[in-house]
């Protein structure tokens, strides 16, 4: 493993222990040559998961961009990157357990947005916003009223919907 402070490839291991997802090994190294520290992660990888997109073209999962996606929805709440990263690996764990080799983007989509729903109500109009490609602000209320409670809602507000 090269040190990512000096780019030479001495490195030792001085602590192993299970990750926080199965079959991850979180590895604790240190450079023997500018004695710095620094973490790493080992996964099992397992076949490839191909994403089929909607135009029809397919791409390996790529966990970066969901982690990227889920950040900015996220952005500037009370929400952690801990609870954003379990997150990400409930998402990735679902859907390799699927053992389908092509999953639509579409299936992605909804189990992020199912995800960010029991997160947090912000993250998760956000979110969708984007995902569902809303139009205008009727959109945005029709996601907004899934939400609040029937009884709570202002009469006029579903006359706005109509």
């Amino acid at each position: 493993m090269k040190c990512p402070f000096c780019g030479k490839p001495n490195t030792r291991v001085i602590d192993s222990r299970p990750g926080k997802i199965e079959f991850e090994v979180r590895r604790r190294r240190e450079c023997q040559e500018c004695t710095r520290r620094f973490t790493t992660y080992e996964r099992f990888m397992q076949g490839p998961v191909m994403i089929v997109k909607k135009d029809g073209r397919r791409e390996d999962f790529n966990r970066e961009k969901v982690l990227t996606g889920i950040k900015k929805a996220c952005e500037k709440r009370a929400i952690s990157i801990n609870l954003i990263e379990e997150t990400v690996d409930a998402i990735e764990r679902d859907l390799r357990e699927t053992n389908d080799r092509e999953i639509s983007s579409k299936v992605v989509g909804e189990k992020i947005i199912e995800a960010l729903k029991q997160i947090d109500d912000v993250a998760y109009v956000r979110f969708a916003s984007v995902y569902r490609e809303f139009k205008d602000v009727a959109d945005f209320i029709q996601e907004l009223k899934g939400l609040i409670p029937k009884e709570c809602l202002p009469i006029e507000f579903d006359a706005i919907l109509k």
